[in-house]
């Protein structure tokens, strides 16, 4: 009789690279959109992949896919803004995940900060950052970087987006008592 182990363990037999994808669809992940200058103009893209690592110092990283036009200047820049999307930023997360797109055009708020980098003015939650490390691995470079500064507005749990299977989401909290 297989366990359940066993069972997980048939299920990726088969083409794992597809099962991969398959499960990752099926993971919520918070979005953001990274921007940076490296010397050369503006450059942002959307990612799915940050996650926190450590408070102490304020440490975070994302993966960069080296099919992204903006993933060199990302690699390339001494520092970069982290904005943490929100439902009304959507359009945004649309935008810096457009191949070709105009990023950084006359329809999109946007300024630079004194130190350089370009900051879009209508996100709430930004920080500034410096890469500390990368790591290439298959196609994609994970990028460890320490924020440096920052803004947190408040904001309400049911404005937070996910991406999941292909597909922008909203949340809203479970009702008290329902887990």
């Amino acid at each position: 009789m297989p366990t359940n182990d066993d069972t997980l363990l048939d299920s990726l037999s088969g083409p794992l690279p597809e099962a991969f994808r398959q499960a990752f669809r099926q993971h919520p992940a918070g979005v953001a959109v990274v921007s940076a200058d490296p010397g050369d103009g503006p450059v942002a893209l959307t990612v799915s992949s940050l996650i926190s690592v450590s408070a102490a110092p304020p440490t975070v990283a994302f993966s960069l896919s080296a099919a992204s036009s903006s993933a060199d200047g990302i690699r390339r820049a001494p520092s970069m803004i982290i904005h943490m999307l929100r439902l009304q930023d959507l359009e945004l997360a649309r935008l810096c995940a457009t191949s070709g797109a105009d990023r950084f055009g006359p329809q999109v708020n946007w300024t630079r900060l004194p130190t350089g980098e370009p900051l879009y003015t209508d996100v709430g939650i930004w920080f500034r950052a410096r890469p500390l490390h990368e790591l290439s691995v298959a196609g994609a470079t994970l990028i460890v970087a320490e924020l440096l500064d920052g803004q947190v507005n408040e904001v309400p749990e049911e404005s937070s987006i996910v991406y999941l299977n292909r597909r922008w989401h909203s949340l809203r909290p479970t009702p008290e008592g329902v887990s």
